[in-house]
């Protein structure tokens, strides 16, 4: 078998509701997915959801290769960006080929990519994920309610702009899912992207720890801040969880050897290999691995076979429009098929002709950094909706002012 060409496509997540975080909120509710297709002389397909930056380059290393050689292959990718590196989203790239390789290995081998693997159990432990922060109370738990019925006990909230708004809207969502489980206690996690310093962090950590219990807090500084990381873990309960945005096993050794990470995370985009290296990394440091992402399909899989897998992302219970996946989602986990490969099949006519397109970013939205985050004095009130006609003001870590009507200045 031989890997003979690829073709690219770009399909939509249609949220219907507003999602981001404190960089920004996407106020449509779409984003882009990005996906590339492997082809073979023997007709079988591989699906990698992922950015397409400089694929062509990237396609050359593996062009005319066996594809079922997937962790060789890999590492040609890697040393075919050697000069240029391979961060961002030419790191994607190469996530994206290398999760369409081990796709067409389980294909030609007619297995799940979970059993080809040495996965047992084809269930994946899941926390719900609502890229919430747009959100206003009504519709947040809405939002978690339906996260509920499909037994989703634990909740990862996004947040960081005005501490009183995110321990409100935690016990809001808190409460969403201790009705759900009868009582039970449910799992809370507070993200906030980078957005602050490491004295912002142990504060307002330390503040949502007065009345909550938090499992962990995430990305609470920048994401290669080892130290500062470490910081923060040493001065709160909380576990701290970041990783998703390191893109290779040396982003990772730095906060391993400083003990700045109690969850170590792996984005869906960077690709099965990438996982399985760091999940293996993690377990020599006796640490939990928990995934993310909106379609981590390739990761539910490899996260069967690994032993220190704690629990995996799930934001959209829906796929992307023209996908379709085999997989449910019942009593708290994700539950995969037996199709062979990932079980993910794409309608591309559906994709081609689709009339709504989210392909350019926005300079507000997520992915830019806000110009003076982690320098904020006051809170963020024209990003953070506390109700119809309500928003929340005041310093980040002390009780909250609310205002009927328009925001008042503040300080950015």
């Amino acid at each position: 078998m031989r890997i003979t060409g690829y073709r690219t496509l770009t399909t939509v997540q249609e949220w219907g509701r507003p999602v981001g975080d404190a960089n920004g909120v996407f106020t449509d509710g779409a984003t882009s997915v990005p996906i590339i297709v492997v082809e073979t002389d023997e007709g079988i397909t591989g699906i990698g959801l992922g950015p397409h930056a400089d694929v062509e380059r990237i396609f050359a290393a593996i062009d005319g290769e066996d594809p079922r050689a997937v962790t060789t292959l890999y590492d040609r990718m890697l040393r075919q960006t050697f000069k240029a590196g391979h961060a961002g989203s030419v790191f994607g790239t190469i996530g994206a080929l290398d999760t369409a390789l081990w796709d067409i290995k389980a294909q030609a081998a007619g297995q799940p990519l979970w059993r080809l693997l040495g996965g047992r159990d084809p269930r994946v432990p899941a926390y719900a994920s609502g890229l919430d922060i747009g959100l206003d109370d009504d519709d947040l738990a809405a939002a978690y309610t339906v996260y509920a019925r499909h037994g989703l006990r634990a909740a990862k909230l996004k947040g960081g702009l005005d501490i009183e708004r995110d321990r409100h809207r935690l016990h809001l969502v808190r409460d969403v899912l201790t009705e759900a489980g009868r009582g039970q206690r449910p799992g809370l996690m507070l993200d906030v992207n980078e957005a602050w310093t490491r004295k912002q962090a142990v504060r307002h950590v330390c503040e949502l720890e007065r009345t909550l219990d938090l499992v962990w807090i995430e990305e609470p500084v920048r994401r290669w801040d080892a130290e500062g990381l470490a910081v923060v873990g040493r001065g709160v309960r909380a576990s701290v969880a970041t990783g998703e945005n390191l893109t290779g096993l040396e982003q990772y050794r730095p906060l391993l050897a400083a003990s700045a990470v109690d969850i170590v995370q792996m984005a869906a985009v960077w690709g099965v290999t990438h996982f399985l290296r760091v999940a293996a990394l993690a377990h020599a440091y006796d640490l939990p691995v928990s995934p993310i992402g909106n379609s981590p399909v390739g990761l539910l899989h490899a996260a069967t076979s690994v032993p220190n897998h704690l629990v995996s992302e799930l934001q959209d219970l829906r796929p992307p429009v023209g996908i379709t996946r085999d997989l449910h989602v019942e009593d708290g986990a994700f539950v995969l098929g037996d199709t062979p490969g990932l079980g993910v099949t794409i309608a591309e006519e559906e994709i081609r002709t689709y009339p709504r397109r989210s392909d350019v970013p926005t300079p507000d939205g997520p992915n830019v950094r806000p110009e003076r985050a982690g320098r904020r004095l006051l809170a963020e009130v024209d990003q953070v909706v506390a109700g119809p006609g309500r928003y929340v003001t005041g310093l980040p870590g002390t009780p909250a002012h609310h205002h009927d009507g328009l925001p008042s200045a503040v300080g950015h």
